[in-house]
């Protein structure tokens, strides 16, 4: 059999005849043995399996790889889809794309809020009041603390505090980023200063101090009432005003002294807050220490139980001097016995008034005391005191003070010469270099002065008959300031050089 009889190519008269529908026709006008197929046998091999004929040339060609199968059961899946479904699809490819987009714009934004700013030194910033997010962003990048004021405005929405911006003078660091610009407007992290206002002052020292600080506005006019004030340390903003300050500390007293009177001793003699304060006030003058305090306050306590005078000088002192708060010198006798509305050696009460500004820890010790006997106190020369509870303890301790204040007295005197002493010293030296010029140093030779200085023409010369002198001296006392030292019983300087040898 030739190869065209192998059934490389398919005869003509074996072709299926085409009827009017495009199918083919079986003999005898019969259908096919499988309904719907369309596949004819050549020489017993079905039609898709018969080759087309190759010529030479394509027989030397290498053959293509055949196609992979196509996933019919997508393309099924795909025919299922809907319009409806198609455009979920769509619209949810749209936003996976938009979310991405929108992480990796946020990563970028990160980053520019995190990096350094451009501002080379460190800055006082000040943001008035009543600005925008946006003036602020404007000022910032007019003073180069931020490269760009969008970023900033940006930083402040994301982080939703455009409304927590607080106005203020803020130190910004050197290369601050723009989030840490941000979050120190948002915290009020401004320049701020500091006022300490002692426990014991009076209100009127109070004030002087306050209308002396630094950095606040306005003046105070009025005095407030005594004891309404608390003592602190307290922190300002700068331009803050004076009388705004003076509430502010009138407001933390009261505060302070509601929660103390609320927790205070059932069996306190006290009446009212004012009473508190008061005696708080007389505790705060007679002792800074805080271990004592509720001592001391017991000792008023008893007193005013058993009808006592309290007797506490520093009443009289302030029925002397009043808000001035300073005497000036020790107390006298007579002002010991001088009857005034705050003198408690001669009135068997409390003052009218408190007599200085308490702090939180006496008013604590006048509401809620020690419990003790205690009914005298006296100093025990270490700034501390001595406690009895009998007049004869308490004489005797006050004997005990006397030769302390004795002692102190002598030591002090003896550290009073002994720094005179050195002061004369010092000037002499100083009279001594300015007298040798250029020389060197001086021999000091001791001088008694027997009468007083007697004027001789240009200068003052002392009349000497020590025995330098009376061996007829080659050197003179040539100023005042050497006559005086020598007076002193001090050394006279005189240039270096080796007197003669007197015999």
């Amino acid at each position: 059999m030739s190869g065209r009889q192998q059934g490389t190519i398919r005869p003509r008269s074996m072709q299926p005849p085409q009827g009017s529908g495009g199918r083919a026709s079986h003999p005898g006008g019969a259908p096919p043995a499988h309904p719907g197929s369309e596949q004819t046998m050549v020489l017993g091999v079905p039609n898709d399996q018969v080759a087309r004929a190759r010529s030479p040339s394509e027989k030397l060609q290498p053959k293509r790889p055949p196609r992979p199968p196509r996933n019919r059961r997508a393309k099924v899946q795909r025919r299922r889809l809907g319009p409806f479904w198609r455009a979920v699809n769509g619209l949810l490819t749209l936003m996976l794309l938009v979310m991405a987009g929108l992480g990796a714009g946020a990563i970028l934004l990160k980053t520019k809020f995190d990096e350094a700013g451009p501002l080379a030194s460190n800055m006082i910033f000040q943001v008035p009041r009543g600005r925008g997010v946006n003036a602020i962003a404007s000022l910032l990048q007019s003073k180069g603390i931020v490269s760009d004021s969008r970023l900033f405005v940006a930083n402040v929405y994301y982080k939703r505090v455009q409304s927590k911006l607080k106005a203020g003078r803020y130190k910004i660091s050197a290369r601050s980023s723009i989030s840490t610009v941000v979050d120190k407007l948002v915290k009020g992290k401004a320049v701020s200063y500091r006022v300490t206002l002692p426990e014991g002052l009076t209100s009127q020292q109070m004030v002087a101090r306050l209308n002396r600080a630094k950095h606040m506005s306005g003046e105070i006019t009025q005095i407030p009432p005594e004891g309404t004030l608390l003592p602190n340390t307290y922190s300002f903003a700068p331009g803050k005003s004076r009388v705004d300050f003076l509430n502010r500390l009138r407001a933390a007293q009261q505060v302070v002294l509601d929660r103390l009177w609320e927790a205070r001793d059932p069996d306190t003699p006290l009446r009212s807050k004012q009473e508190a304060l008061i005696l708080a006030s007389i505790i705060e003058k007679e002792t800074g220490i805080d271990g004592e305090r509720a001592r001391v306050g017991s000792v008023f306590i008893n007193r005013l139980r058993k009808g006592m005078k309290l007797q506490s000088d520093p009443t009289i002192i302030y029925g002397l001097v009043g808000g001035q708060g300073k005497l000036g010198h020790p107390l006298r006798r007579s002002e010991l016995n001088r009857k005034t509305a705050y003198n408690t050696y001669q009135i068997p009460r409390l003052p009218p008034t408190p007599i200085c500004n308490p702090g939180a820890a006496a008013i604590k010790a006048a509401l809620n005391p020690a419990k003790t006997n205690d009914l005298y106190f006296v100093a025990n020369g270490t700034g501390g005191h001595i406690f009895a509870s009998t007049l004869k303890a308490h004489n005797f301790n006050v004997r005990n003070w006397r030769k302390i204040e004795r002692a102190m007295r002598a030591k002090q005197k003896l550290a009073a010469i002994a720094a005179a002493k050195q002061k004369s010293a010092a000037a002499a030296r100083a009279a001594s270099s300015g007298e040798n010029g250029a020389g060197g140093s001086a021999v000091p030779v001791p001088v008694t002065l027997t009468r007083p200085l007697t004027q001789t023409g240009a200068g003052v010369a002392p009349v000497n008959t020590g025995s330098v002198a009376s061996a007829k001296p080659r050197f003179k006392l040539l100023n005042r300031r050497a006559a005086a030292i020598g007076s002193a019983g001090g050394f006279v300087p005189l240039p270096v050089r080796k007197p003669k040898k007197f015999r």
